[in-house]
């Protein structure tokens, strides 16, 4: 489970608590890159909460690189390779660019993507996608009131869909910007 910009993984991981108590095992890796939220002001900052970020613009293919080498990483360690239990591979937000990076490398074996308010990012490699992904469960899942998710991001998914091969379903719910955890818990 890949969190989106600005969160931490202690905190994200709470959101997946029932897929846990139904025996799912859950990883949640953080973003390599860290930021206090809150601006520094002239007597301080009014309060010191930090944020952590898959990427920005600065040094971007190398905070690509090394996020997908921390991941193959932390998936060999967590993850044996006889294993035949079904992965799922979820990001929400700014974790659905970096999850469909990843998954795109072709070094994991996994049974299911899910984006949850993001999309493919337009630089995806589209020929090693299109092998990652071939007979693949992907899953498009959406606030009907995401301000992040409009008619242009869905132009985007469905482009990349199309590039990639792929027909993903699309889930929606009434919400917003977030894990909405009865929609979660339909993919058990």
């Amino acid at each position: 489970m890949l969190h989106g910009y600005g969160q931490l993984a202690p905190y994200f991981i709470r959101k997946f608590e029932k897929l846990k108590e139904n025996n799912a095992y859950v990883i949640a890796p953080e973003g390599l890159s860290h930021f206090y939220t809150e601006p520094l002001q002239s007597t301080g900052r009014s309060n010191d909460r930090v944020g952590a970020s898959w990427m920005t613009k600065e040094n971007r293919l190398v905070d690509i690189e090394n996020y997908i080498t921390y991941l193959n990483t932390l998936y060999s360690n967590q993850i044996d390779n006889n294993c035949k239990v079904p992965i799922t591979i979820m990001g929400f937000s700014q974790g659905a660019a970096t999850a469909s990076r990843w998954v795109s490398s072709g070094k994991v074996r996994f049974d299911r993507l899910i984006l949850w308010s993001g999309v493919f990012p337009y630089d995806i490699n589209f020929e090693s996608g299109r092998q990652a992904l071939h007979g693949k469960d992907v899953s498009i899942v959406y606030g009907k009131n995401d301000p992040f998710m409009e008619n242009n991001q869905f132009e985007s998914v469905r482009e990349g869909s199309s590039k990639l091969g792929i027909t993903p379903q699309y889930i929606s719910f009434d919400g917003g910007h977030e894990i909405e955890e009865k929609t979660l818990l339909n993919f058990l």
